[in-house]
């Protein structure tokens, strides 16, 4: 019986360093439930991704949990309500990543509003699609970020180097808080920010107030131009409202990291979507993040088995 149970991958410098606990690490354990359950019956401590949903029966199971840690910052796929009934504390690796997904946000906006890199195919075939590829530098171009928290601000510090125009709405912020004139980024509502920004990068939590939030009428609002980035979580976007959007040429392009369902059904909205870049929710991995968010979610896990809670 484990101690501690690891359910998806993690840096293993990470899960050496907490080798003096009984530990199980198999990262195929998220797809195996039946497995999973067993394994964490009488386990003190379970580390996950976004994958395992640590709820309903895995919960239960784990009968005698003292601590999640969570390899990332999003917690939707854990109750924390009933963990917090039980006296077993969550620990997300709060800021870990959120340099690389700032990255990524930066990186897609560029690509989307280039729109050069989708000549391969048409090369490929021989053509050559100067005359409709030449796309939108950065420069000068309105981002606008909804959700102003620390991945948000990173990402504005990025596109201002780069001489874009920052808008954010958060509307947890006051407009007289001083984390606009230190941050660079403007304050905007909602409605000012999707009719004016060339690009939209969504950063909140998926929340009864932010599900949909980005469904056609939001879209409809949007310059027909504009491009939609979304690394926070899939059920903020109406996929199926993005995905007619696109077809129907009201949207400049779109990026997804996140969706409602993970792994996208075969079924999906987006097959022959133009103008569209899918990611595996990876926005927030790389090597070197991984790296971060591993350590921290293991000293986090120690500090909890170790008797030193929050």
């Amino acid at each position: 019986m484990a101690d501690i149970v690891i359910s998806e991958f993690m840096d293993q410098a990470a899960v050496d360093a907490l080798g003096d606990f009984d530990l199980l690490y198999d990262a195929g354990l998220v797809d195996r439930p039946d497995d999973l359950a067993a394994a964490v019956a009488g386990a003190r401590a379970l580390i996950v991704r976004n994958r395992t949903q640590v709820r309903g029966d895995l919960l239960a199971a784990a009968d005698a949990l003292e601590v999640v840690g969570r390899l990332g910052v999003g917690l939707d796929n854990i109750d924390v309500a009933v963990c917090a009934a039980r006296g077993v504390e969550v620990c997300p690796a709060t800021g870990a990543n959120a340099d690389a997904v700032a990255e990524y946000v930066v990186t897609t906006a560029l690509m989307l509003l280039r729109g050069a890199y989708q000549a391969k195919h048409a090369m490929i075939k021989g053509e050559w699609p100067r005359d409709r590829l030449q796309g939108r530098e950065a420069g000068g171009r309105r981002l606008g970020l909804i959700g102003f928290g620390t991945i948000s601000r990173i990402t504005a510090a990025k596109a201002l180097a780069l001489g874009m125009e920052v808008v954010a709405h958060d509307p947890m912020i006051d407009a007289a808080d001083p984390v606009w004139a230190e941050s660079g980024a403007a304050p905007a509502d909602l409605d000012e920010l999707l009719a004016t920004s060339d690009a939209v990068s969504l950063h909140v939590p998926l929340v009864d107030a932010t599900r949909h939030l980005i469904d056609g009428p939001a879209i409809e609002r949007m310059k027909d131009d504009a491009v939609l980035i979304n690394t926070a979580r899939g059920g903020v976007v109406d996929d199926a409202a993005l995905a007619l959007a696109l077809k129907d040429g009201r949207l400049g392009g779109a990026a997804l990291d996140v969706f409602e369902a993970e792994p996208l059904p075969a079924d999906n909205f987006f097959k022959g979507v133009p103008n569209l870049i899918l990611t595996p929710h990876i926005a927030g991995v790389s090597y070197d993040s991984n790296i971060r968010v591993s350590a921290v979610t293991a000293d986090n896990v120690r500090r909890v088995l170790e008797g030193n809670r929050a």
